[in-house]
């Protein structure tokens, strides 16, 4: 079970009108129960969750389903929820399924993806930006999902996106961080808080992208398909904050050569 946070702290960071003090944020797909989800979110000391608008059902009654829906159990007193418009191929139908979001669960908030490769899942960038720019008219709190391209970045900024969500890998390929270079750019050109999306596979992939600087890490597979999932979800939950502690300490510089970790003024002579 995660330790709730000292309300007296500061926010580790904000989006809109919401303040977090955890810097990973989870999915809620591939896990083997709503149930697993549960123990796995709390396990990460996650505050907010996604979930993708296309895929899950909120309504069992029209299915003939029986049981919980997800939102009974990952239940929106206890986690901030964001909608996600994950299945979406034309910015037409991402905006019309963040309406159909806001209308579900009552928030402005809505992590944007319109995908442009169904093999790579890559995001289709101009759709995006068209997407993003029609919902922030629309008085959305949007996070786009999109490539570790600091341009694209940039301009969804000056669009009034409140963060930025760069991918580091293709979605659920568990690579890690492929292009270090670009993410520190982002994280460089931007002053709306950036949070890493896609590609993380393991714990150690997360305490560089915190190392790298980013605000925040979103990651569903590497939790849900992990041989213990809930073991995962609290390895990430301190490979995040190892992290985000390094990079605020200050890594020394790297040398080529050696540097003797004791002063050699003033050693004795024999």
């Amino acid at each position: 079970m995660s330790t709730p946070h000292d309300a007296t702290t500061e926010p580790a960071f904000r989006i809109g009108d919401h303040a977090f003090h955890s810097r990973l944020i989870i999915g809620t797909g591939k896990y083997e129960s709503f149930e697993q989800n549960l123990e796995c979110a709390r396990e990460s000391g996650a505050e907010m969750v996604t979930v993708a608008l296309r895929r899950v059902n909120f309504d069992p009654d029209d299915s003939g389903e029986k049981g919980p829906r997800l939102l009974d159990v990952i239940r929106p007193a206890e986690f901030t929820i964001l909608p996600n418009t994950a299945g979406c191929y034309t910015a037409d139908d991402a905006v019309t399924t963040a309406q159909m979001g806001r209308e579900l669960l009552d928030t402005n908030l809505v992590k944007l993806e319109v995908i442009g490769d169904e093999r790579t899942l890559f995001p289709d960038v101009p759709a995006t930006l068209e997407a993003a720019e029609r919902l922030i008219a629309d008085g959305f709190t949007v996070l786009p999902y999109i490539t570790d391209d600091p341009v694209a970045c940039q301009r969804l900024e000056k669009l009034g996106c409140p963060a930025v969500m760069p991918l580091a890998a293709p979605i659920g390929s568990g690579m890690g961080i492929r292009n270090p270079a670009n993410l520190r750019i982002i994280m460089e050109t931007v002053e709306v808080p950036v949070i890493v999306d896609a590609g993380v596979g393991t714990a150690s992939d997360a305490a560089y992208a915190m190392e790298l600087g980013a605000t925040a890490l979103l990651m569903n597979t590497a939790i849900a398909h992990a041989k213990n999932p809930v073991q995962m979800a609290r390895a990430m939950r301190q490979g995040v904050e190892a992290g985000r502690a390094a990079y605020e300490a200050g890594r020394m510089p790297k040398r080529l050569y050696a540097s003797a970790s004791s002063p050699l003024d003033g050693t004795a002579s024999f």
